[in-house]
């Protein structure tokens, strides 16, 4: 779900944090995975927003997630939003108070969400 911003200031700075989440979090996915019995493949997608959908395969379970979907929990505090239309919520702490990005507290972050996220796949149900 494209996320809706409250004002252009918020925008700015989910631009700000968008590319530095995304690199940190390939990154982690790839060492995540190189221990991984999942199997990894990486597919150029167009909607719901251009980008790459991360799809895994172990035996015959198979799941997909859009990479901006994780790079928007990584950036938001409330995403997803419980209804939709409502405004996110940057996560201010991935910000310094002159607007320079956080290093620490950001790749602190990447690995909380890659973490959940495989935690999330060994609870799902089997397809």
């Amino acid at each position: 779900m494209k996320p809706k911003f409250e004002d252009t200031a918020s925008w700015q700075q989910a631009e700000q944090l968008m590319q530095p989440s995304l690199i940190r979090l390939i990154d982690n996915l790839r060492q995540r995975l190189e221990t991984s019995t999942w199997r990894s493949c990486y597919t150029e997608v167009s909607e719901p927003l251009p980008g790459h959908r991360l799809e895994l395969t172990r035996g015959s379970e198979t799941h997909a997630i859009h990479l901006w979907e994780l790079c928007f929990r990584i950036c938001f505090l409330n995403y997803p939003p419980l209804h939709p239309g409502v405004p996110v919520a940057i996560d201010s702490r991935l910000l310094g108070d002159r607007g320079e990005v956080e290093w620490e507290i950001l790749d602190d972050k990447v690995q909380q969400i890659v973490a959940a996220f495989f935690d999330s796949l060994e609870t799902a149900p089997a397809p």
